[in-house]
């Protein structure tokens, strides 16, 4: 998700390849990705796509990381079937492709899916895990669902205003210190207001020498440099999400 002075979205990163564990469901009009543990569970986790879409495979791939970790894991199409930006596209069109899929207007969508995980999985605690255009979602989720009970926003752009800091659940930030979209002096006053305005517990983290999507878009495996800032960004997720779903 781009900086609104700068709206340019990111590049694709590393493509993660694998054969999924999970399944493709229809969710009333909502179609899904879902992943289940191997033991039943009474926790999920909504995860939100980035503006590559719900069928990219870092994103499944991290659904299935959840479900190892014994969530229920769901992935929307939050796009209603309408095509993820393409990275080989104009980025002049990006603002035009933006306006018709905005991350603060899936409350019908939230809304059908929460409905799911408590009556058709038994859900009893759902968090929420959201990248780039994902992670400004998640803020705002953060916003407007007490019944969520813990979040994760991963690199999500920082708007300024009053009604921001209000959080209605305990939400950790993640940010990468090299992001060409999110500058630092915008999540340095995020921190700030929290402080002084966010009832819940949050966290605000910078992770020193990375880059935008470094926690879902860079591999690992090919990128050593960066794996041990990748496997802490992780940790520190799985960690939140323990700690309050």
């Amino acid at each position: 998700m781009a900086n609104e002075a700068r709206p340019c979205p990111c590049d694709l990163g590393d493509k993660i390849e694998y054969k999924g564990l999970g399944q493709e469901v229809q969710i009333e009009h909502v179609k899904a990705y879902l992943v289940k543990p191997t033991a039943p569970s009474k926790k999920a986790i909504l995860v939100i796509q980035d503006i590559f879409g719900w069928q990219l495979s870092n994103t499944r791939f991290m659904a299935e990381v959840l479900a190892s970790h014994g969530y229920i894991a769901v992935c929307p199409d939050f796009f209603l079937g309408k095509a993820p930006w393409d990275p080989k596209e104009d980025w002049a069109k990006f603002p035009a492709w933006l306006e018709t899929r905005s991350p603060k207007a899936i409350n019908k969508e939230v809304d059908v899916v929460l409905k799911y995980l408590k009556e058709k999985c038994g859900v009893e605690r759902i968090g929420v895990v959201g990248f780039c255009w994902g992670g400004l979602a998640t803020h705002y989720l953060s916003l407007h669902y007490p019944e969520i009970k813990g979040g994760v926003s991963n690199y999500g752009i920082v708007r300024e205003g009053d009604d921001r800091y209000g959080l209605k659940f305990p939400t950790l930030f993640i940010f990468a210190e090299n992001d060409d979209y999110i500058p630092l002096d915008q999540v340095t006053a995020l921190e700030k207001n929290l402080k002084e305005k966010c009832p819940v517990d949050f966290q605000v983290k910078i992770f020193p020498g990375q880059t935008h999507g470094f926690v879902h878009r860079k591999r690992e495996d090919i990128n050593p440099k960066d794996k041990p800032f990748i496997d802490e960004a992780r940790k520190d997720m799985l960690n939140w999400l323990n700690k309050y779903v």
